[in-house]
């Protein structure tokens, strides 16, 4: 990923540009020390005065609100803050709509809430308050003797980061809450951004270095020493990736710190680059300089692979595609400038403002184009299906273009602008989102034709607010999972079919991103230091022993910091390190065996296990074999390794009645599946049966249920009760029991 910037010609503002902001994909608004309000044209690169300042209303800042529509409509309130404390708010035309004596002092930002419901003012007074939209003071959020330099919201309008000399502080808007304070730079802060999509801060300072936090104040990058103050940084809207300014240069780094490339302005000198800032579908930036210059930049050199493809974006509407195996190369142009890109199952999808393009690998010069689909910020390709967000709705296609799904949950048009990559996953047959106003549920929609579950999603609750979610991509259709991170970076996995005894199971922790195999149900694991591979997530979840035998976790600090996963296709898995990119490979056995279970071939799958003769094999085998209910590889495979207990009882499986009732519901116990083992016992009028389950499982109350409503046993049941409560020299206490024995 690279940027490409233009300096434009004619400079238009006669003193320094620190004020400007883009309305929409196209056009970007600027004020100066000249009171002149200035739009320019990305497209036609032309500049046109809009209106004036009065002489006496020096700028400060400027801020257009989000648009609802992505930025094509534009937003439809622009924000001006002076620095004698007034603020004005205008309309789309530049007519004054309020204008507010909000500070003493001179105001450092104003800035409207991403959800366009309120704005900040924060003030060399040391005051950051809140107002309504049309302009009513809500609250006063800080109070302090120190002059604040610059405020931001946090992504989802609920916390306040803003600087005071070298610290940064963190504020959240809930009542009763803490303010968060850590020294950042040695000398004073001059810009903060605060990453919507990663909720990471970035701040730059007089000590001459950028670096990036989180929201806790833990420092996860440092710059080197620049030659010169480092003035601005800014986080992009949508990708990973920051941009930082200095004097004569403009960087674009990733979201982690290191960097893509630089562009110098040294002939003509540019001065200090100010206010960074990027176009709502993050391919463009812009910034003001010293000088009163306005620079114009936009992304290019975006590279994917898949296999034997390489993809790369050599312009704003051209890409160069290569296949690796056969040395042929071809280049795609498109009509208007590409916002974003996606390669993989044999097919490259590309979006432009107005179009998404599909093209199939064999017939590369042939796309199915779908119109109407307008400034696409997500595009994450299934086996079947491709996903598509947008600012007013997610959209399911077939490859062949045909509109699929147009997915829907209590609010989730008014959550979309909220929707990023890591909190919507596609897969074979599902899709997972997480609801974005309350964190802790996770939608799961069936994009199988005819379900029921495409109008009315399952809703997941968790205990915890969730911050990743992914979906496996491959497998058979009744072997389909998700995995979510929560807000303690836990790693939580659940079948997407759902059922009664369906709850999620914890098999990994302070897991930081994940991500499944595309050819089979493995999943990868990111930790601060490590990797973990797990070879069979949900079958082996219920059991610590078996699950601990089918991971594999190794050290990642031979890629360097900062290790972020990139790809996982077939056996192969690609981090990314500092611009490099690193492949290490899962056990090809398993790889090779997964495909064998998913075919149904137990025999190949059982040979494959003798020849590798490993434990990871082994224990994948056995866990796939007991859910599948093939007993006799199971037990070849508990044995081999070394689950001598789980051997003997299968032994006592396989001596029961062959497909019976009573050899199903133990098998589906062995697995940790109570509630089934016993639906499937009273379901064939096991009663008794079902009772004597129970009972082993200490499930008395369950057990006493069965027993009133059948009128079986019930006597057994208060025998063995009774036994039970004397073992452990207790007394009843169950208000039920002592009913039945009055």
């Amino acid at each position: 990923m690279k940027i490409k910037a233009y300096l434009n010609k004619n400079q238009f503002h006669k003193a320094p540009l620190s004020c400007l902001d883009w309305s929409n994909n196209e056009e970007i608004y600027s004020v100066s020390d000249d009171h002149q309000i200035c739009k320019w044209s990305s497209v036609l690169r032309e500049n046109v005065e809009i209106a004036k300042l009065p002489e006496d209303f020096i700028p400060t800042d400027l801020h257009w609100t989000v648009s609802k529509s992505g930025g094509k409509g534009g937003g439809d309130s622009l924000l001006i803050s002076s620095n004698d404390g007034r603020f004005i708010i205008l309309n789309k035309s530049a007519r004054l709509e309020r204008s507010i004596a909000a500070h003493t002092m001179s105001i450092t930002s104003g800035r409207w809430s991403p959800d366009g419901a309120s704005l900040l003012t924060a003030s060399e007074d040391g005051i950051i308050k809140i107002w309504s939209r049309s302009g009513m003071l809500r609250s006063t959020v800080i109070q302090s003797d120190e002059s604040i330099r610059c405020a931001r919201w946090s992504g989802n309008s609920q916390s306040i980061a803003f600087c005071q000399n070298g610290y940064i502080l963190v504020k959240s808007l809930a009542a009763n809450s803490k303010l968060t304070k850590w020294r950042a730079h040695d000398g004073l802060i001059l810009s903060l951004s605060w990453s919507p999509t990663l909720n990471l801060i970035a701040s730059s300072g007089e000590d001459l270095r950028y670096k990036i936090w989180d929201q806790q104040g833990v420092n996860i990058y440092i710059s080197q020493t620049s030659d010169y103050v480092i003035t601005s940084v800014e986080f992009s809207p949508n990708q990973d990736l920051l941009a930082v300014g200095g004097f004569n240069v403009l960087k674009l780094c990733s979201s982690n710190g290191w960097s893509y490339n630089n562009c110098r302005f040294n002939s003509p000198p540019l001065g200090s680059i100010y206010n960074i800032i990027w176009s709502p579908d993050g391919t463009q930036v812009a910034t003001g300089s010293s000088s009163g210059n306005l620079v114009f930049g936009h992304l290019f050199d975006h590279q994917l692979y898949s296999k034997n493809l390489k993809v790369k974006t050599t312009g704003r509407k051209s890409i160069f595609l290569k296949d690796i195996v056969s040395g042929s190369t071809d280049v795609l142009d498109f009509p208007d400038r590409i916002i974003n890109l996606a390669l993989n199952y044999g097919h490259l999808v590309v979006a432009t403002p107005n179009q998404i393009h599909i093209f199939n690998e064999n017939y590369i010069n042939t796309p199915i184009i779908v119109d109407g689909r307008s400034d696409t910020k997500i595009l994450e390709l299934g086996k079947k299906f491709f996903l598509a967000v947008d600012f007013s709705s997610i959209w399911i296609y077939s490859y062949t273009g045909r509109l699929h799904l147009n997915p829907r949950f209590p609010g989730s048009q008014a959550q979309i602008q909220n929707v990023i990559k890591r909190l919507i996953s596609i897969g074979l047959d599902v899709l997972a989102v997480r609801d974005s106003s309350d964190t802790s549920v996770i939608y799961i929609f069936d994009l199988m034709p005819g379900a029921s579950r495409q109008v009315e999603p399952l809703a997941i609750n968790t205990k915890t607010h969730v911050l990743e979610v992914a979906t496996c991509r491959s497998g058979a259709p009744e072997d389909q999972y998700l995995v979510y991170i929560d807000v303690n970076r836990e790693l939580f996995i659940i079948s997407t079919k759902g059922g009664n005894d369906e709850t999620p199971q914890k098999i990994g922790t302070q897991v930081m991103s994940v991500m499944w195999g595309s050819a089979t149900n493995i999943l990868v694991g990111l930790h601060d230091n490590c990797y973990s591979i797990w070879y069979c997530p949900k079958e082996s979840s219920n059991d610590q022993i078996l699950l601990a035998l089918t991971t594999i976790t190794h050290e990642s600090s031979e890629f360097g910091k900062n290790v972020a996963l990139e790809s996982f296709e077939s056996a192969v898995i690609t981090f990314c390190s500092s611009g490099a990119l690193f492949t290490i490979n899962v056990n090809i056995y398993c790889e090779i065996m997964h495909h064998c279970l998913i075919a149904g071939q137990w025999q190949k799958a059982l040979n494959i296990c003798r020849i590798a003769q490993s434990t990871v094999l082994w224990a994948t085998l056995a866990a796939y074999a007991s859910k599948h209910n093939q007993l006799e590889i199971g037990e070849e495979a508990y044995s081999a390794a070394l689950q001598i207990d789980k051997v003997d009882y299968l032994q006592y499986i396989r001596s029961l009645p062959p497909g019976g009732p009573e050899q199903m519901a133990e098998n589906s116990l062995m697995l940790g599946r109570l509630i089934e083992a016993e639906t499937i016992l009273i379901h064939n009028k096991k009663v008794k049966e079902a009772i004597a389950l129970c009972i082993r499982m200490h499930n008395w109350r369950r057990a006493l249920d069965i027993a009133e409503k059948s009128q079986i046993n019930l006597d057994v049941v208060l025998i063995e009760r009774a036994k039970y409560l004397q073992a452990l020299g207790k007394e009843e206490f169950d208000t039920r029991f002592l009913k039945i024995e009055k």
